[in-house]
């Protein structure tokens, strides 16, 4: 690399602690080491009903057809550990002050403001510094998790962290409770080095997994991930699997909770991401129509969703929880203009009935 290259790239790093990332790696934009793997994966029928990533499956296998010519990838990180969420799985998940009757399991990641409203704009600011630091015709892109891109995958040659059993990104500092974000660029950059797998023998995200999702150490059969079906899945949740959801609202964190590296992770900084006003009981989300759906959830994680699969999930995890004072609430639902919810609210009827 030349003179130029190292001046722009530890420009570039500076720029990106500025702009609020809490970690910065660049690497090159090479074909992902993974794509073969991740075509496997793919064959394998593990996406489930993410037929996007089949749609997009060339586009991910070659950076350049984001962007042409692209040279050097730039990988941030944004934790969203917050110390205020940081009350393990147990704890509320939604909101500072929750009383115990609603203490809701909501991944961490979804606690705050849409990841991608806080990511987005910081990263085509970093793209735009890149472009006026090096001058000439250097462009850039950025991504986030929306675009056609192995994110995690250029992240970790990038020296970002390493992929773990749990197919997470993990650092020695931020663990793996971080976003990932990063800018393609034509610009030639100095790169770091990558870090190594620090897994070990630990298999504690594999033998914690509720629905046993893990087809091997850094396989993962989405079909029976719980954070795939409460947010990706449409429809019903398969019958074998309901009961594994247990009290997960939307998303899971187990395999993270129980990672090593996540027991000294550093809390996050960014507002945004704090935990949000409190969801309140479950037995209310059953009497949202779509509009007040929309209304209460817009600008969030949880309308990924969409109203069937939230209320969907909100009577499993009642059903899950056994406690008849939620009958009310699920007879309710039993009308309901969706039939996924109607199904879902009598299967856990059944379940607080049977002894």
């Amino acid at each position: 690399m030349t003179l130029v290259a190292r001046a722009l790239g530890e420009a570039v790093r500076a720029r990106a602690l500025e702009l609020g990332f809490d970690r910065i790696a660049i690497g090159p934009a090479e074909r992902p080491e993974h794509g073969a793997a991740f075509e496997r994966w793919l064959d394998a029928g593990y996406a489930g009903e993410m037929g996007y990533l089949e749609r997009t499956r060339a586009d991910r296998l070659d950076p350049a057809r984001l962007l042409p010519g692209c040279r050097s990838v730039v990988a941030a990180a944004v934790s969203y550990n917050h110390e205020a969420s940081a009350t393990g799985a147990e704890g509320p998940t939604v909101g500072r002050e929750c009383a115990p009757t609603a203490k809701q399991k909501i991944a961490r990641y979804a606690r705050g403001r849409d990841y991608h409203d806080v990511l987005k704009p910081r990263l085509g600011a970093l793209g735009e510094y890149i472009r006026e630091a090096a001058g000439g015709d250097v462009t850039s892109r950025a991504a986030v998790d929306t675009s056609a891109v192995l994110e995690r995958d250029l992240a970790a040659r990038a020296g970002l962290g390493w992929i773990g059993k749990n197919t997470n990104l993990l650092t020695p500092s931020l663990g793996s409770y971080f976003f990932i974000g990063v800018v393609l660029t034509t610009a030639e950059l100095t790169f770091d080095e990558r870090q190594p797998d620090r897994c070990g023998t630990c298999t504690a995200c594999l033998d914690a997994c509720p629905t046993g999702a893990f087809v091997e150490p850094y396989i993962l059969d989405a079909r029976r991930c719980i954070s795939y079906l409460t947010i990706e899945h449409r429809g019903d949740v398969p019958g074998e699997l309901r009961a594994g959801i247990g009290e997960w609202l939307f998303g899971c964190d187990v395999c993270q909770d129980v990672c090593p590296w996540n027991r000294k992770a550093e809390p996050g900084h960014e507002p945004a991401l704090e935990p949000s006003a409190a969801l309140g009981p479950l037995e209310a989300l059953l009497d949202l129509d779509d509009q007040a759906f929309r209304a209460r959830f817009r600008g969030t994680a949880l309308a990924r969703t969409k109203r069937a699969g939230l209320l969907r999930n909100a009577a499993l995890v009642l059903g899950n929880r056994g406690d008849r004072r939620a009958v009310g609430a699920l007879t309710r639902a039993l009308d309901d203009h969706d039939d996924v919810v109607r199904r879902a609210a009598a299967w856990a009827l059944d379940r607080l009935a049977a002894p």
